[in-house]
């Protein structure tokens, strides 16, 4: 029997897709409420929203 070890093979990770999300999707992702959503904001315990529009706001897919 060989003492040598086998190299470590890691999985490739799987490539996410990066795009604005609204906010329903937001919400549909984090389980969270628009208001918790926005004091969790208020609080920098949240990503901030980024403007996408004069009334439209989104978030980066890669930080929720």
């Amino acid at each position: 029997m060989s003492s040598q070890s086998s190299p470590i093979v890691e999985a490739p990770q799987p490539q996410v897709e990066r795009h604005i999300m609204r906010r329903e999707e937001v919400e549909r992702k984090t389980g969270f409420k628009r208001a918790h959503i926005y004091n969790l904001m208020r609080e920098g315990k949240f990503p901030q929203a980024k403007r996408i529009g004069l009334r439209a706001v989104g978030w980066d897919s890669l930080e929720i």
